[in-house]
């Protein structure tokens, strides 16, 4: 018989590719009892990265609801994982050394077991002091590699930086395909290569279901040795979240590995609280296009928590533009054409065409703002 695989509910990026939210305090105490009696999850993300900031923007102390969400899965026996930004620690800018060495302390005091810790560029450099810092703290270190897809980003290319995070102290290894354009057939490569080097560091992968490749790569990862996937579970499940844990359970038990049963009754409790949550507030937010899946992601490769957040801003500026448009007699733009002009730019940025230039140790402003040494990944 095959290896288990384990399942962990990415509840809080569930909301996040959705529409930028997160549950109220007391909305997060009802339901974790009842993701526990789900009895399939030996991991759940609780906190982290933009959640955090979206409590403090309703008034709500996120200490609190962190220690609150964590606590139920903390008695039960299951893992609570977060998601930070290393060099940016919960922020969307660099932050003193000491105060994100503090960081882990807190989280872990507050139930977070692992973090999982990455960086945009892929820079070992603004991983590898929040490995040693999560450790100390006594959390579990999850060093992360974004994935993407791109003449640079190849197999080998991440095969690489893995062998550098491990060096570096990391525990487990995360994939985290936040767009989900990893071509199943690369992961595979990649999680095998680690495992046959690595073979107890620890895999979980991270794939969006925006273009529609993570199923299979689930399953590439999964035969491939990968441990952990992400799931969701209806209402907020696919579109530009992730895949429902009812299908990629049945799918790998299928193909012969063991997976924890799901008591259904609980699903749907879950599935009928969640959807009261939304109705309750995130409703007003929520772009239908967000629950649609889309193969114009392939091209761009927008990430599904990105496409949350910019569905949601392109809904309330796309009045204002066609408004200027009319002033200067132009065209007026539909939502779908709006949305085609913001991806091209993208795509273009993601395959250019001119050569990569080797390590010159010149330091560069990268597109989004930071600072960063070029030099050729290869």
């Amino acid at each position: 018989m095959k290896k288990e695989i384990q399942f962990s509910l990415v509840y809080r990026d569930m909301w996040q590719s959705s529409g930028k939210y997160v549950p109220r305090k007391d909305q997060l105490a009802r339901i974790a009892p009842v993701i526990i009696d789900m009895g399939c999850f030996d991991r759940v993300e609780t906190n982290g990265g933009a959640s955090e900031q979206v409590n403090l923007l309703y008034g709500e102390n996120p200490n609190q609801a962190v220690r609150t969400f964590c606590k139920p899965f903390n008695e039960a026996g299951i893992k609570t994982h977060m998601l930070d930004r290393g060099l940016n620690a919960l922020r969307m800018n660099p932050v003193p050394a000491d105060v994100r060495q503090l960081m882990y302390k807190v989280k872990h005091a507050q139930g977070t077991d692992i973090t999982r810790i990455f960086c945009g560029l892929n820079d070992p450099r603004n991983i590898i002091p929040s490995i040693k810092w999560a450790k100390e703290a006594g959390m579990t270190a999850q060093a992360t590699m974004c994935i993407t897809y791109s003449k640079v980003h190849t197999a080998e290319y991440y095969i690489n930086l893995a062998e550098q995070l491990i060096e570096g102290g990391a525990q487990e290894i995360c994939l985290k395909d936040m767009a989900g354009i990893g071509r199943p057939h690369m992961l595979g490569v990649i999680v095998a290569a680690i495992k046959e080097k690595h073979p107890d560091i620890i895999i979980q992968y991270h794939g969006h279901t925006g273009p529609g490749f993570s199923v299979a790569s689930m399953l590439e990862v999964a035969k491939a040795g990968g441990d952990v996937l992400d799931v969701a579970m209806e209402p907020l499940s696919w579109g530009k979240v992730h895949p429902d844990v009812i299908t990629i359970q049945a799918m790998l038990k299928d193909a012969g590995f063991r997976v924890k049963d799901i008591n259904m009754k609980a699903y749907m409790e879950a599935r009928s609280l969640t959807q009261e949550f939304i109705d309750d507030f995130l409703g007003y937010w929520i772009d239908p296009k967000n629950a649609l899946m889309t193969s114009l992601l392939v091209g761009c490769g927008l990430p599904g928590g990105m496409m949350g957040s910019l569905m949601a801003d392109l809904k309330g500026m796309h009045a204002a533009i066609n408004a200027n448009l009319k002033k200067k007699g132009e065209k007026e733009l539909s939502e779908d054409e709006l949305l085609v002009q913001l991806f091209d730019p993208v795509c273009e940025e993601r395959r250019p065409d001119e050569p990569l230039q080797p390590f010159d140790g010149r330091e560069r402003l990268h597109p989004y703002g930071s600072r960063y040494v070029g030099y050729d990944p290869r």
